[in-house]
C-alpha cells in the first residue's frame, strides 16, 4: 500500500527503465488505432462470393446466433466493389484503396481471424485496450510503461497523437486506470502547443516560473510526507516532466532536419495527409527519443453510410503514411525493436446498413465475430496471413484470435509473461489480459 512506502520510495522515478521477464525482441510499441472499425471485407479479407448474394438476405441458419448493433439478421447482403491484388513474395491481398501497402507486404503479419466480445464501440474499445468491457482499468500503453519504464527523461513515456473526427471513446485508450496517473498517456494537441501551457503565458519569465515551481514542490512534498499519497508523488513527477518538456519539445516538433524525401513519403506537405502523416513521422521521432509507447489514432471508420466515399477517404489519408512509417523504421534499423500494430476495435458486416434509399450510400454495421488486424516489427513474423473466415466473412473458420490473445502476444514481444505482469488493486492482482489470453505463436 502507498501509505507504507517512504517518501523516497514514493518519489522514485516512475519512468525508470525496468527489466522485462525475459529478453525482448521489441522495446517500443507504436499502435496505429483506426477508431470506429475499418471494413476488413473492403480492405484485407476479400469475399468474391458476396457478389452472388448482393441485395439478398442470408438464410436464418447463417445469422441465427449473430448480434448486430443496428441492422436485423434478415438485412440484405452488401457486395464489395473493390479489386484486390497480391503483393510481395508473401502474396498478401490488399484492395485497390490500400495498394500503397504493397511495398511493406512482406513485413506484415495479417490476422484475419480476430474476434471480440462487444459489438458497440465503447465496450469493444475498452476490451481492446484494457482487456475488459468495464471502465476504470489501465490501458495497454499504461501497462507497458508500468512494466518497462521509459528511456526518455524529457518526454512522456506514453504519447497519444490523434486525427480525424472527435474521439468516440473519450480517452479510454490511454487512461492509466488504477495505476499511478504518471502512467497515463499524454495526448498531444493538433494545433498550438502540443500540451496545454507548454509555453509560458505572456510576461511570465523563466525565473518567476522557477520560483513558482519551487514553492509548489515544497508544498507537495510537505503534503506527501503527511499522507503518503501516491498521487501527490505522481503530480510532482508531472511538474518535473512539464519543465523538461518545455526544453525538449521544440526540438521534437522541428521537422526542418528531415529530408525532403522523408516528408514527401509521409505526406506532411499534402493537405489531405498532413495531419496523419505528421503524426506517423512524429511517432518515429518519439521512439527515436526513447518514448516507450506511441498511439496514433485516426477516427472515424464507422461507415454505416457512404461506405464507398468515406472509407476511401480514410484510406487516402492513412495508407501512404502507414507504409512510410514501416519503411522508415526499417531503413533506420528500428523496425526490429519497434512493434507496430494496426487495427480497429472490431470489423464490419457483409450485411448492408441501408439507412438511405440510395444503395450507393449504404454502409456496413459493427461485426465482433471476425475482423482483421496486422502487426509488424519487433518479434513478429512478417509475410504471413493467419486465420480464415467463411466465404462471406460472417464467422471464423481457422485460428481464432481473441483480443486478449493479441494483448498476450504484444506483451510477449516486449518481454513479458502476460500472466505475471500484474498490479494489486482492491485486494487482488489485475492484469491486462483479464482471466484469459494465449500467445499466438504463429505470429512470432
Amino acid at each position: 500500500m502507498a501509505g507504507l512506502l517512504s517518501v523516497g520510495e514514493l518519489m522514485a522515478d516512475p519512468f525508470a527503465v525496468k527489466a522485462p521477464h525475459f529478453p525482448a525482441k521489441a522495446k517500443n510499441l507504436i499502435f496505429l488505432y483506426m477508431e470506429g472499425a475499418p471494413s476488413q471485407i473492403d480492405l484485407l479479407d476479400p469475399k468474391p462470393a458476396l457478389a452472388k448474394w448482393h441485395g439478398q438476405p442470408l438464410p436464418p441458419s447463417m445469422t441465427k446466433d449473430m448480434k448486430f448493433a443496428f441492422i436485423k439478421p434478415n438485412a440484405k447482403v452488401l457486395g464489395c466493389n473493390r479489386s484486390f491484388a497480391r503483393y510481395g513474395q508473401s502474396g498478401a491481398e490488399f484492395s485497390d484503396w490500400i495498394s500503397a501497402w504493397g511495398p511493406i507486404a512482406d513485413d506484415l503479419c495479417i490476422v484475419r481471424s480476430m474476434h471480440t466480445d462487444a459489438f458497440n464501440h465503447q465496450p469493444a474499445d475498452q476490451i481492446l485496450f484494457t482487456g475488459h468491457m468495464l471502465g476504470g482499468r489501465p490501458t495497454l500503453g499504461s501497462w507497458v510503461l508500468y512494466g518497462l519504464g521509459s528511456e526518455s527523461r524529457n518526454l512522456p513515456g506514453f504519447v497519444v497523437l490523434s486525427t480525424g473526427k472527435n474521439n468516440m471513446s473519450q480517452g479510454a485508450q490511454w487512461t492509466s486506470g488504477f495505476l499511478p496517473s504518471s502512467h497515463q498517456g499524454v495526448l498531444f494537441r493538433r494545433t498550438g502547443d502540443p500540451v496545454l501551457y507548454l509555453s509560458n503565458p505572456k510576461g511570465v519569465k523563466a525565473e518567476e516560473q522557477g520560483q513558482d515551481f519551487g514553492l509548489i514542490g515544497e508544498l507537495n512534498r510537505e503534503r506527501l510526507e503527511k499522507t503518503g499519497d501516491q498521487e501527490i508523488a505522481s503530480r510532482m513527477s508531472s511538474y518535473e516532466m512539464a519543465a523538461r518538456m518545455q526544453l525538449s519539445t521544440p526540438e521534437l516538433l522541428d521537422l526542418s532536419k528531415e529530408t525532403a524525401a522523408t516528408k514527401t513519403a509521409y505526406g506532411v506537405e499534402q493537405e489531405l495527409t498532413k495531419g496523419f502523416g505528421t503524426n506517423c513521422l512524429m511517432a518515429r521521432r518519439l521512439v527515436e527519443r526513447g518514448v516507450r509507447v506511441v498511439m496514433v489514432t485516426h477516427s472515424s471508420w464507422d461507415q454505416h453510410t457512404d461506405l464507398e466515399k468515406d472509407l476511401k477517404k480514410n484510406c487516402d489519408i492513412t495508407a501512404g503514411p502507414v507504409a512510410a512509417l514501416i519503411q522508415d523504421l526499417k531503413q533506420r534499423g528500428m523496425l526490429d525493436s519497434t512493434l507496430v500494430v494496426w487495427g480497429g476495435e472490431f470489423g464490419r458486416t457483409p450485411l448492408g446498413d441501408f439507412r438511405n434509399a440510395e444503395e450507393v450510400k449504404a454502409g456496413r454495421d459493427h461485426h465482433a465475430s471476425c475482423f482483421t488486424m496486422w502487426a509488424a516489427g519487433g518479434g513478429i513474423r512478417g509475410g504471413v496471413t493467419i486465420g480464415k473466415t467463411d466465404e462471406l466473412g460472417m464467422q471464423i473458420e481457422e485460428d481464432a484470435v481473441h483480443v486478449n490473445d493479441l494483448q498476450a502476444t504484444i506483451l510477449h514481444c516486449l518481454g513479458f509473461d502476460h500472466t505475471r505482469l500484474t498490479y494489486r488493486h482492491m485486494g487482488r492482482d489485475f492484469r491486462l489480459t483479464d482471466v484469459r489470453g494465449q500467445v499466438v505463436r504463429k505470429m512470432l
